[in-house]
């Protein structure tokens, strides 16, 4: 009986995962796994999903229904709960079951790129359910952290808060972008931030991997400054998601 994986989005065209399981399923000799791209327009699209894919064991799920992804689930892992997102759904005698790998998958790549002894402060850009994650992991590595929203109140500073005090990116050694500006294929977009106040101190983290470089990142990377893309954490996230679903 064929096995089939697949991952819920928005926009999932550009996504490497198919790629990347398809790879795996070959290399391992795995000929009755399957992956699949599910675009659905909105989430409620997910039962027609459900109804119609039988054979379906596992999803994973990226922007922007992490979050509302939670409300067509039959149970929540504790973590996922705690962070207020889903990432992997396992699909086990039609129960439906959501974790959340970002957390993890985040803190293992993050803890083997920054230097080992530092006093770093962070600033995550973004509050969604990446962001989350982000945050949980940043405390499991003592790293304290102030979040940047758009809307006033949803973080601890806004954009223009950012513009009235420049030295908050300064002093933050630690950026990470969980927002989906400058991903593919709305490559142009970036955190309006002022780049000028980064240098050679600081350690720019963006999630996203498609492009290899998002603006965000090019414009760090002039400024001195050491950076990293989400590609790691997202072969990281696959194999947790494997061993998920399988378990």
């Amino acid at each position: 009986m064929e096995k089939v994986y697949g991952l819920i989005g928005l926009t999932i065209s550009h996504s490497f995962s198919k790629t990347y399981f398809e790879e795996k399923f070959f290399r391992e000799g795995l000929r009755d796994c399957r992956y699949e791209l599910f675009p659905l327009k909105k989430i409620e699209d997910i039962e027609k999903l459900f109804a119609e894919n039988k054979d379906l064991r596992g999803l994973n799920v990226t922007i922007p229904y992490k979050e509302s992804v939670m409300k067509h689930l039959d149970e929540i892992y504790p973590v996922a709960k705690f962070i207020g997102a889903v990432n992997v759904i396992k699909i086990r005698d039609g129960k439906r079951i959501g974790f959340n790998t970002d957390s993890d998958a985040f803190y293992e790549t993050a803890k083997a790129w920054l230097p080992e002894k530092h006093s770093m402060k962070a600033l995550i850009l973004g509050t969604g359910g990446s962001s989350k994650a982000v945050q949980k992991a940043l405390k499991k590595m003592e790293i304290p952290y102030k979040v940047v929203s758009r809307t006033k109140g949803q973080g601890d500073y806004t954009y223009e808060d950012l513009k009235k005090d420049p030295s908050i990116i300064n002093q933050s050694k630690l950026l990470i972008n969980t927002t989906p500006l400058g991903m593919h294929p709305e490559t142009d977009a970036m955190p309006p931030i002022d780049y000028d106040q980064i240098g050679k101190e600081h350690y720019v983290y963006d999630l996203i991997y498609n492009p290899a470089r998002t603006l965000f990142l090019q414009k760090a990377e002039m400024r001195g400054a050491t950076i990293k893309n989400g590609l790691e954490m997202l072969h990281v996230q696959a194999e947790k998601s494997w061993e998920i679903w399988n378990s």
